[in-house]
């Protein structure tokens, strides 16, 4: 939200405006997320050395090729452009989700509410500008332009589902390089044996093909399950939790369009906060 208007006559009206704009502009990181990244990256690397393995087996230049470079063949082929572009636009989300204060969003509906009530809706359009976020000031909007409460709740759940299946579409990328990938470690090991095999004739050659032939399926496993499957996961919460801000919103709006008592609208919303 880009703002938070205070109750009329308080001389604080525009810091408090310019505090709601920073709370609900704010990506914090997610921790979890990092530590998740960081742990995934030790156990891989730990394990390898404490399997006596050593770091230099993990490298290999063919497996790479085979497994993350045909990952992403895969996954273009069967990914439209658009839903690829979105998926590397919302991968950061993982990291640093786009935060949304819900009890500041339920205070701003209660200061709209309040203020529409002794000033009549119009009053609002004033705030439409000042909204940051296109799908609060596309509601705004048609509240002030006296659209119907049901009309607004049809356009506004139209584009809210629109952009969660777009979002969604988007994981189904990280979900499919998720499937691909531990394929393809399967095809690099079994290429990798069918090198040792025309070597049968060198054993000193036996021993460290076998071990390359695996590195591909190792690249293919650790890849899928620590850190395409898991990425998929997290994006969809997030997705999730931002459809329901957006719910949020839209009950708030509605709300004030059907012109509920301040105090009504606050519990409306109050199931929202949790």
């Amino acid at each position: 939200m880009a703002s938070i208007p205070s109750r009329a006559g308080t001389p604080d009206t525009a810091r408090n405006a310019q505090v709601g704009g920073s709370r609900a502009d704010t990506r914090s990181m997610d921790i979890f997320s990092v530590v998740g990244i960081v742990l995934a990256l030790v156990s891989l690397l730990g394990g390898t050395v404490l399997k006596g393995a050593g770091l230099a087996s993990l490298w290999s230049p063919a497996a790479f090729v085979i497994v993350i470079v045909g990952t992403m063949a895969a996954i273009l082929l069967q990914t439209p452009m658009a839903v690829f572009k979105r998926a590397l636009a919302i991968a950061g989300w993982a990291f640093r989700p786009p935060v949304t204060d819900r009890q500041a969003l339920v205070e701003q509906m209660l200061e709209w509410s309040n203020s529409s009530r002794r000033q009549g809706l119009l009053w609002l359009e004033s705030q439409v500008e000042a909204q940051d976020d296109p799908f609060v000031r596309k509601g705004l909007q048609m509240l002030v332009d006296g659209v119907e409460p049901e009309a607004i709740r049809h356009m506004l759940e139209i584009e809210m589902d629109g952009e969660e299946h777009t979002d969604l579409a988007a994981t189904k990328v990280f979900e499919g390089m998720g499937i691909y990938a531990p394929t393809l470690g399967i095809v690099g090991a079994v290429l990798g044996l069918m090198a040792v095999m025309q070597n049968l004739a060198d054993p000193s050659k036996l021993g460290p093909g076998i071990a390359a032939a695996f590195t591909a399926t190792v690249y293919g496993i650790a890849s899928a399950n620590l850190l395409f499957l898991p990425l998929a996961s997290k994006l969809k919460s997030v997705i999730a939790r931002r459809s329901g801000e957006r719910q949020l919103v839209i009950e708030g709006l509605i709300a004030i369009a059907q012109g509920e008592n301040p105090r009504n609208i606050e519990s409306r919303l109050a199931g929202f906060l949790h």
